[in-house]
């Protein structure tokens, strides 16, 4: 499967939302996450996730595969669009969790349960305490393991790609431990609550194809 980058257009703009989205409840709570010591060895490989750009847009040479791809890019779509209603901002958004997700190896509905429950879908979310974007990423990272810059993290597949490898992390650390690794993402490990929402929310995404 060969890819193709592109930045969004939006990429540049800031804006923060505070309230949910169509009656969906925005918990917002990836803020929770605690700034822990990381291992040089660690910082580097995440830093190396996160700096080695790769394009959402797939291209298939199977053509079951981008079948397959296609049908639940219009499942979803069809699913998301009362949150997203313009057509190219939606397939953009859901090709680059598509993308971002695989290339870290989680579960794509898991991905979107997740950013249904800490965002509510907005790109420009705001936590109460900072943390930012779809899926909630606080700004420590960007010093730990990003550029610095921490308005990049409004940028679609920037937010998306932090997202997803943090997860990633909390994963490895947790041994493939979903419950576990999820309550990290939350700053609860342990607790249900969190993850049984992130559960709860994956079931609005699920599909044979994903």
């Amino acid at each position: 499967m060969n890819l193709t980058v592109g930045w969004s257009r939006r990429d540049c703009l800031l804006g923060v939302a505070s309230l949910g989205v169509a009656g969906w409840p925005v918990l917002a709570d990836a803020g929770g996450q605690l700034e822990e010591p990381l291992a040089d060895s660690v910082r580097g490989a995440l830093s190396a996730a996160i700096a080695n750009n790769a394009p959402p847009v797939p291209e298939f040479t199977d053509p079951a595969k981008r079948l397959a791809y296609l049908r639940w890019l219009g499942a979803m779509s069809d699913r998301l669009h009362r949150r997203k209603t313009d057509f190219q901002t939606r397939i953009e958004f859901l090709q680059t969790v598509w993308y971002e997700s695989r290339r870290a190896g989680l579960d794509t509905t898991m991905v979107l349960g997740l950013i249904q429950v800490e965002s509510a879908f907005r790109k420009f979310a705001i936590s109460r305490v900072g943390a930012r974007g779809y899926m909630q990423i606080m700004p420590f990272w960007s010093r730990l393991i990003g550029d610095g810059e921490v308005g990049r993290l409004f940028n679609m597949q920037t937010n998306l790609r932090f997202g997803c490898v943090i997860l990633r992390h909390y994963l490895d650390r947790e041994r493939g431990d979903t419950f576990l690794a999820l309550g990290r993402y939350n700053g609860s490990r342990g607790r249900a609550e969190y993850p049984n929402a992130v559960y709860a929310a994956a079931k609005n995404w699920s599909h044979p194809d994903a």
